[in-house]
């Protein structure tokens, strides 16, 4: 079986250029990780989240900051099978975890009609947040890589009616002086899968219960439909990926209808002169 060291290696080496760069301009570009800050990298069992353990792992090694880790996994609720085998992969990813406990999964699936994932993701947050302040962190890095943020961003547009993204890292709003961070910003979602092929890793996708009760539903995805979209602009422009994250990188207020900043709605009309 492939050693720990093995994967470190190939993340630095085999693929520097894919995910080890990408990854530390992200850190740098948006301040994510400071002297003495203590980050609970949360850990959900699939692909992303498993990448970003080692990475941090890997820069905390050979970066020149201080700072302390923990890797926690909130079990919501996961079966014995899907629950071993996140902590066989952590065993053999050198990833030493801590796991709480939860009954998430039995609450949304009994209080929600349709899909509970919305109301789950929230829960799981809020649980995340509440128990990486216990152990006495200021933030919390999440495994979102930059195809998560363009899905995001054409999901506000085409069903939100907004032009709205998924930031790099936000002040937590419930829970004062916590900090949420995006290492994975820059990352794309096709690197991690190669990563995760070249070393026959088996990560877990959705270990939700009612999405195992649903799977044939997941055309119906809305993030699936845009992920579908950007895969189709990809193959027509191969600067659809930078254009697209532009577009919240580089909004002109000069010619737009309106915006809104802190609940309050701005026009272009506030400071338009009539001739």
């Amino acid at each position: 079986m492939e050693s720990a060291k093995e994967i470190e290696r190939s993340i630095i080496k085999k693929y520097r250029k894919q995910i080890w760069a990408p990854f530390i301009r992200a850190v740098k570009d948006y301040k994510l990780i400071k002297e003495k800050d203590k980050i609970a990298v949360c850990i959900s069992g699939g692909k992303d989240s498993f990448l970003l353990a080692k990475c941090m792992q890997e820069i905390k090694r050979h970066g020149k900051m201080n700072f302390e880790l923990v890797f926690l996994v909130m079990d919501p609720g996961y079966t014995e099978k899907n629950k071993n085998q996140i902590i066989e992969n952590a065993k053999k990813m050198d990833i030493p975890i801590q796991i709480i406990k939860s009954n998430i999964f039995d609450v949304v699936t009994k209080e929600v009609e349709g899909s509970p994932c919305y109301l789950c993701a929230r829960m799981r947050r809020g649980f995340l947040y509440d128990n990486a302040r216990k152990l006495g962190c200021n933030k919390i890095a999440l495994g979102h890589h930059l195809d998560d943020v363009l899905e995001t961003t054409l999901l506000n547009i085409f069903y939100g009616g907004e032009i709205k993204t998924m930031l790099p890292k936000l002040h937590s709003k419930n829970f004062e002086g916590m900090e949420l961070i995006r290492p994975l910003y820059y990352v794309k979602e096709k690197d991690i899968i190669a990563f995760r092929n070249y070393h026959n890793l088996t990560f877990l996708n959705c270990a939700c219960k009612f999405t195992e009760e649903v799977q044939n539903k997941e055309e119906l995805s809305k993030r699936k439909e845009m992920k579908k979209l950007i895969e189709y602009f990809r193959k027509e422009n191969k600067h659809i990926e930078n254009n697209l994250f532009k577009c919240v990188d580089n909004i002109n207020l000069d010619a737009i209808l309106g915006y809104r900043k802190e609940g309050k709605k701005y026009s272009f009309l506030d400071n338009y002169e009539e001739e």
